[in-house]
C-alpha cells in the first residue's frame, strides 16, 4: 500500500464526504477508493469512517487522523519541491474555482504559461458564478471579487478594480449618455443578478442612489455582457468584466467622474488546513500577472 496516496485519499474522502465524490475529483473509479480505504483502516487497525445512507463520517480517530494526514501530506508536498528545486516544477492535480468571466478573460489565457513551467502538474478548473463550498466541490484555491463577508475564509487580496456604467458607444448614441446617475432612470438597464440593484455614487463628497431596474436580468456575467454587447443596454460591472473592451473601445464607459465601489480580486484558500503548495504558487502567478495586466 502506498502509504502517501492512501492518506491522500482518506482526505478528499473525508473533505467530501463520499466514496464516490471523491473518486471524481481524484479521478479514479470508485472501487479503487473504496479498496484504498480498507486497505488503510485493516493497516491502522482502526475504523476510520463512519457509514451511512447518507453521508461518510470519520470516527474519533478519523479525524486525529485527517488532521496529521493534511499535515503531513503538506509537508511532503513542501519537501518534494525544496528537494527538487524550483526549477523542477509542481506535480499532481490543481483544483480551481473562479467566476466564469473573470476566468475566460483573466485566468484561462494565463494556464498555457503555467502548465508549461509545471509539465508534471493537472489542473481542474471549475467556472460558477456563486461562491461555491470548497470542502464538496474538492477545491485547493478560488478566485473571488468583491468584499469578503465571511471572516473565517482563508483569503488574500491579489487585485483590486473598480465598478463602473458601460454600453457600446452606438447604444449611447442613439440613447443619449447620462450626465448624472439620476439620469439612469430613463433608460432600460441590463441587471446583473449576481450583484446589488441599488447602488452609491459618490463625487467630491456628495452621494447619490439609484435603482438599477430594466426588463432584462441576467444571472451570470456572460449574459450581462453579450446583452451589452448586442446594444441593449447600459449595465454596471467591474472592469475586470470589460476589460477587452473598455481597451479597444467596444464599450464606453460614462459617469467616470462618479465612483461606486471598488472590486478587490481575492485567492481563497480552504479553510481548517494549510493551503497547498501548488495553491500559493498558483495565486502568487496569477497575482503577478493582473498587477502587470493593470
Amino acid at each position: 500500500m502506498d502509504l502517501y496516496q492512501a492518506m491522500a485519499t482518506f482526505v478528499r474522502v473525508v473533505e467530501t464526504g463520499s466514496f464516490s465524490a471523491a473518486a471524481r475529483h481524484l479521478g479514479v473509479g470508485q472501487p479503487s477508493v473504496s479498496k484504498t480505504i480498507a486497505q488503510l483502516e485493516d493497516w491502522l487497525k482502526v475504523a476510520l469512517l463512519i457509514r451511512s445512507t447518507r453521508r461518510l463520517t470519520p470516527t474519533e480517530a478519523g479525524h486525529r487522523f485527517y488532521e496529521r494526514a493534511c499535515a503531513a501530506i503538506e509537508e511532503a508536498d513542501e519537501a518534494v519541491l525544496a528537494a527538487r528545486g524550483a526549477g523542477a516544477g509542481l506535480a499532481g492535480r490543481l483544483r480551481i474555482s473562479a467566476a466564469t468571466t473573470f476566468a475566460r478573460l483573466h485566468i484561462v489565457p494565463l494556464l498555457p504559461e503555467f502548465l508549461a513551467q509545471h509539465p508534471a502538474l493537472e489542473i481542474d478548473v471549475v467556472l460558477d458564478d456563486r461562491v461555491i463550498d470548497h470542502v464538496a466541490e474538492g477545491i485547493d484555491l478560488s478566485f473571488r471579487m468583491g468584499p469578503m463577508p465571511d471572516s473565517s475564509a482563508v483569503a488574500r487580496k491579489i487585485a483590486r478594480g473598480h465598478l463602473c456604467v458601460v454600453a457600446t458607444p452606438a447604444y449611447f448614441d442613439r440613447m443619449g449618455r447620462p450626465q448624472h446617475p439620476a439620469d439612469l432612470a430613463a433608460h432600460e438597464m441590463i441587471v446583473y443578478t449576481q450583484l446589488p440593484t441599488t447602488w452609491s455614487f459618490e463625487r467630491g463628497g456628495a452621494q447619490t442612489s439609484i435603482v438599477a431596474t430594466g426588463r432584462l436580468r441576467m444571472s451570470a456575467a456572460e449574459g450581462a455582457r453579450e446583452a451589452v454587447l448586442a446594444h441593449m443596454g447600459p449595465t454596471i460591472g467591474s472592469t475586470w468584466m470589460f476589460s477587452p473592451e473598455l481597451a479597444s473601445g467596444a464599450v464606453e464607459q460614462v459617469l467616470a467622474e462618479w465612483s461606486i465601489r471598488d472590486v478587490d480580486v481575492w485567492a481563497v484558500f480552504p479553510v481548517g488546513r494549510m493551503p497547498t503548495a501548488k495553491a500559493r504558487h498558483f495565486a502568487a502567478f496569477i497575482e503577478a500577472a493582473l498587477g502587470r495586466s493593470r
